[in-house]
């Protein structure tokens, strides 16, 4: 670590009242050292990342950190505040400050050396060593590791230091080791009346968005709680250098699992069948023993999570959506996320199928849906051939919306199980003409069939058959005959009714419905309720002949999901004073996302400044939207920005629309942020008051925020 920190990088006298003044005070020495390039884009990440969740630590610890392009190399800053920051910890203000600075791109070596550190901080003597140090190179000698922590027994020699460091560190790793050997030897299991009784088993697992500081932190306060309280608990942590997996023997062997972690646990149904709690990351630093405690509870009760074998095909009886997402998530939550893991699935079809078919209108004319299979006739040399392919193998792949809309939020509730009734009731869908509503109530069906099915028990020696016969065949059977019996006719009744609507918009209530597409186009800018939109507008279109009505929609939506990042792009070249570098970078690249009518361009504008950027954002876009319903403006394909312009219906109007849009929005932001200081990136003050080092000089190229 002598490379990380130097006296240089120690302020043991830190004056900064808030957490964001002491960021910029110890990153400022980053910068004066040259390993953060743009003061203003790392600072921008360091903030990001402390949204996510607070960095502060019982005990007075505040640990900000992240990975950030601006870092030239993996960085550690100390700060020692008499008067304390507040980082969120519950026990009050942080007097030890540290900084963790690594690049996007670190290695793993420099990334151990983080987690070593993080692990330190969970030492008393440690952390009591460094509110005593008496000059910035005594710390950042001992951050370091070449001084030990003082105390009355510490030998002097520092070889017998590491000595003794090496033999603790060998004792603390035997429980693994007698962990993994345990199942390996059947006799040394405890079940033998002449050995003595082992000791309760844990497994672990942490794990933090950034995986640098909480998650190996929280190793070393479970580790070091297990200690306490006579319990062997071996942990896995799935940190930003990768993660070693358990041994399954050690698994096999445990008798809980504790699951602290705040991004989704990797191979999760490894720890299927037991005892567990599932927490947040902090919770593990904070209240180890209480963790341990409520596992043991668990034990004692046989509270166990489903088993493997009785899940979806192994998941443990987590399905992809639990995977991904917080433990506790209330339905309205879930059914959010059964619906967009289906949408998600179904955009590349729609891309593609819609591309295709649009290409084949380009080129053989609005004419060419008559044509015949090119099965049946196919000429290679002319143009109406390839045109009659393209659209042909795009209405194939249209075909494939609703089943795989349907197949893919089952497969959201229920994992495999689900999609072999997913896909028929999809199919089924289509049949009867329920199109995407039918669609969406199949998927949802199947997959409550199919977790029903789960929860009938059946005997151990039919579970094999299980997922591969009994589920799919039942699941099927009773989704089929909800379908074509039960509920079908309805579905298929209310799309008719909505398509029919659709087909008789005209007037103030056609440019009414465009505003509010536009709106949602750009409330979330590639979030759930733009996939609404965009998903509402494909399905008009996913037919061989669509309506008037649906094309106007499909080309109101993709006009408005343009204009948030080409303002933002046109915002920073016309008021780049009020754009911080990192932002004036990225509105360079919003020419081209915004252009190829991809939405989440703006994303890091509104990430920084949500309440000018957003609501500046949406009501550009129900311009643009209204506009372009007004102008009668039509669309074919599903995707494809400028690029399809000449496949659109009145197309000087429709760029008309969106450059209208794009004026409002970059007017409505310009006006909003001038009404505050403006944030340039030439003005920061480097450590020494002088000019910040990383300040854009003429013709010199800054880095692309993170």
């Amino acid at each position: 670590m002598s490379d990380m920190i130097t006296a240089d990088l120690v302020d043991l006298d830190l004056s900064a009242d808030t957490k964001e003044a002491a960021a910029r005070a110890l990153a400022q020495r980053m910068v004066a050292l040259g390993r953060v390039t743009d003061l203003e884009g790392f600072l921008a990440d360091v903030a990001a990342r402390e949204a996510q969740m607070p960095t502060g630590l019982d005990g007075g610890i505040g640990i900000p950190h992240c990975r950030s392009e601006h870092v030239t190399e993996p960085t550690l800053a100390f700060g020692r505040s008499a008067a304390g920051v507040d980082f969120g910890a519950a026990d009050g203000p942080a007097d030890l400050v540290f900084l963790i600075a690594a690049p996007a791109g670190a290695d793993d070596a420099h990334l151990t050396i983080l987690s070593s550190l993080a692990r330190q901080l969970m030492n008393a003597e440690f952390t009591a060593a460094l509110r005593s140090a008496g000059d910035a190179a005594a710390a950042a000698a001992l951050i370091r590791g070449e001084e030990p922590a003082p105390a009355e027994d510490a030998p002097g020699d520092t070889g017998e230091t590491e000595d003794t460091r090496e033999t603790e560190e060998t004792a603390d790793t035997g429980a693994v080791s007698a962990a993994a050997s345990a199942e390996t030897d059947p006799g040394s299991t405890g079940q033998d009346s002449g050995g003595p009784a082992r000791p309760f088993r844990i497994v672990a697992v942490t794990s933090c968005p950034t995986g640098i500081a909480h998650t190996y932190m929280a190793a070393e306060s479970l580790e070091n709680a297990g200690r306490e309280e006579g319990v062997e608990v071996v942990v896995e942590t799935q940190g930003s250098a990768g993660f070693t997996r358990l041994d399954p023997a050690v698994i096999a062997a445990a008798d809980g699992v504790i699951l602290a972690h705040d991004v989704a646990v990797r191979e999760k149904d490894r720890f299927a069948g037991k005892p567990t709690v599932d927490t947040g990351v902090k919770a593990a630093i904070n209240r180890p023993g209480e963790l341990i405690g409520e596992v043991r509870d668990k034990a004692a009760r046989g509270e166990v999570t489903a088993a493997a074998a009785d899940g979806p095909a192994g998941s443990g009886g987590a399905t992809p959506v639990e995977r991904g997402g917080e433990s506790g998530e209330g339905y309205g939550t879930k059914l959010r996320k059964w619906l967009m893991s289906g949408v998600s699935y179904m955009v590349p079809f729609v891309a593609a199928g819609g591309l295709l078919i649009a290409l084949g209108f380009a080129i053989g004319g609005y004419e060419i849906n008559k044509a015949p299979s090119v099965m049946d006739h196919f000429v290679w040399t002319q143009a109406d051939s390839w045109a009659a392919l393209l659209f042909q193998i795009g209405g194939v792949a249209f075909a494939f919306l609703v089943p795989v809309l349907a197949g893919y939020i089952a497969y959201g509730m229920a994992d495999r199980p689900g999609l072999v009734p997913g896909f028929v009731g999809g199919s089924i869908a289509l049949t009867i003409n329920a199109g995407f509503l039918g669609g969406l109530a199949a998927g949802l069906i199947s997959g409550a069939v199919v977790l029903a099915i789960q929860r009938v028990p059946i005997p151990k020696a039919l579970r094999g058959i299980m997922p591969v016969v009994v589920i799919p065949l039942v699941s099927a059977a009773v989704v089929g005959f909800l379908m074509f019996v039960v509920i079908g006719k309805p579905i298929a009744s209310a799309q008719e009714g909505m398509t029919d609507w659709l087909n008789g918009l005209s007037g103030a209530n056609a440019v009414l419905l465009g505003a509010l597409l536009g709106l949602m186009m750009c409330f979330d800018l590639g979030g759930p309720v733009n996939k609404v939109a965009y998903t509402f507008a494909t399905a008009g279109i996913a037919v061989a002949s669509p309506s008037d009505s649906a094309m106007k929609i499909m080309a109101a939506v993709m006009a408005a999901g343009m204009v948030p990042p080409l303002a933002m792009a046109l915002a920073t070249t016309v008021r780049g004073r009020l754009f911080n570098a990192a932002e004036r970078e990225n509105g360079k690249a919003a020419w081209v996302l915004g252009a190829s009518f991809i939405s989440e361009g703006a994303i890091p504008f509104a990430a920084a400044d949500p309440l000018r950027v957003i609501p500046s954002a949406m009501v550009g876009g129900a311009v643009t939207g209204a506009l372009s319903m007004a102008f009668g403006a039509t669309l074919r394909a599903p995707h494809g920005g400028i690029f399809v312009v000449p496949l659109i219906g009145n197309p000087l109007l429709y760029l008309v629309a969106i450059a209208a849009g794009v004026c409002v929005t970059t007017a409505l932001v310009i006006v909003l942020k001038g009404l505050r200081k403006p944030v340039t990136g030439t003005s920061a003050q480097g450590p020494g008051g002088g000019a910040d080092p990383s300040a854009p000089t003429p013709g010199a190229k800054q880095p692309v925020a993170a």
